[in-house]
């Protein structure tokens, strides 16, 4: 049976819906003008990712991308509006199929206080690290053709 869910406009067959994220890749030259990729751990199993999230009602992707690298990793700086790709995912404990639309980020200040501090963990790394270390199959595609691409 089919049924639509009004929070999310999406069909589900009552194993699971599919749930639409937004996410951002987060980037900066360091002092040495090398390029790096912000990876936050999940706060259930420490895996790394990108900060990401439910896209609110009324709320564009790229806005959503720039509230949850603030929400969960202090990140403030300028979101491209234009996605850079998307990858889909499962948690281990929902049946729901998760689809993140990603945004570049180019990040120009870190706050201190910020709504997740000291809850998650972040690294900065190279991309080519980066993409080895990311916990999702699809991000980690994305961050590597980013390393062909550029940024």
């Amino acid at each position: 049976m089919l049924q639509e869910s009004a929070q999310n406009d999406v069909l589900t067959d009552n194993i699971g819906a599919d749930i639409a994220q937004a996410g951002a890749i987060c980037y900066r030259r360091n002092a040495k003008g090398r390029l790096e990729v912000l990876l936050v751990g999940s706060r259930r199993n420490g895996r790394w990712g990108i900060p990401k999230g439910h896209i609110e009602s009324r709320e564009t992707s790229s806005a959503t991308a720039l509230r949850e690298a603030f929400e969960e990793a202090g990140i403030i700086g300028d979101v491209d509006s234009t996605p850079v790709g998307s990858f889909a995912y499962q948690k281990d404990s929902s049946e729901n199929r998760y689809t993140v639309t990603v945004h570049l980020l180019k990040v120009s200040h870190i706050a201190v206080v910020f709504p997740e501090a000291g809850l998650r963990k972040t690294q900065w790394l190279p991309l080519k690290d980066a993409s080895r270390n990311a916990a999702q199959p699809g991000l980690r595609t994305l961050l590597s053709r980013l390393e062909t691409t550029g940024v």
